[in-house]
């Protein structure tokens, strides 16, 4: 979501989801599910999306058509949240889309916070990207392109048995979700934007750590403070082990990489050397 006018209406819809949860106690698991449903009903309605983000249609106009539309289909809430999501502007009618996608996203958190299981959420979403990383059967089984009604639910029978009773429910209903409405994103980017909204939900940032052998709980915490230091805020470790960096470790916040590992320098002198 590139447009500042597109930011500027996602932060207020994120204050008003995190009002409506804080004031109102409704169920963030059934708001979820509302809104996953408007989600799947703008991705597939190009003509709708368009006419709710048409900025020369007044906003409560739109937020009338919503109502009409939706009322009745999802909770009061869901259609309030809706509403005053159309009442803004947004940058292109893909980015209505993508905040409403983010809100149930970030509606099945909050209920993971309520139930004190938003740090394995987060652990075991980085552990399924890790798997599928490794397993490009699996990876193309759960992500092919076909998306008739038959193979949806195949791919979300294989999702009950990979993680049913494995990990947390929130876990398990994010990835099927992502599984069955991927929306062009390969299941790598969608799984990283997940950690990203769950490291988020506690003002912490995500570190992807690579190491030649697992880190002891001593150098875990001095690199965690370290990195706190450097960005200002928390920072979550996300850990792997490769033994093929030799040594040392590389660290990836976002979009920057920080390398300290034997391989990288030995990289390093291959290329002085070849210059």
């Amino acid at each position: 979501m590139t447009g500042g006018v597109s930011r500027e209406a996602l932060v207020a819809a994120r204050g008003r989801l995190n009002t409506l949860v804080d004031s109102t106690g409704v169920d963030a698991t059934s708001l979820a599910d509302d809104l996953a449903q408007v989600t799947a009903l703008l991705d597939r309605e190009v003509s709708l999306r368009r006419v709710l983000t048409d900025p020369s249609q007044p906003g409560e106009a739109k937020a009338d058509l919503v109502g009409r539309l939706l009322g009745g289909q999802i909770s009061g809430e869901a259609v309030d949240l809706v509403s005053g999501m159309v009442r803004a502007r947004w940058s292109t009618s893909r980015d209505l889309v993508d905040a409403t996608e983010e809100l149930a996203d970030t509606a099945d958190l909050i209920a993971a916070e309520g139930a004190g299981t938003l740090d394995s959420v987060e652990d075991e979403l980085f552990r399924f990207g890790r798997i599928l990383a490794g397993a490009p059967e699996l990876r193309s089984t759960l992500s092919g392109k076909d998306s008739g009604e038959a193979l949806r639910s195949a791919r979300n029978n294989l999702v009950e048995r990979l993680l049913g009773g494995r990990v947390a429910p929130t876990t398990q209903r994010l990835i099927a979700r992502l599984v069955l409405r991927p929306r062009g994103r390969s299941l790598e980017a969608g799984l990283e934007s997940l950690s990203r909204l769950a490291a988020e939900r506690r003002n912490r940032s995500v570190a992807v750590v690579v190491s030649a052998v697992p880190l002891s709980d001593g150098q875990k915490s001095r690199l965690a403070g370290a990195l706190g230091r450097m960005y200002g805020r928390d920072i979550q470790l996300n850990l792997d082990v490769d033994p093929s960096v030799l040594g040392g470790i590389s660290v990836r916040i976002g979009d920057e990489v920080i390398h300290g590992t034997v391989a990288d320098r030995l990289d390093e002198v291959r290329r002085r050397m070849a210059g």
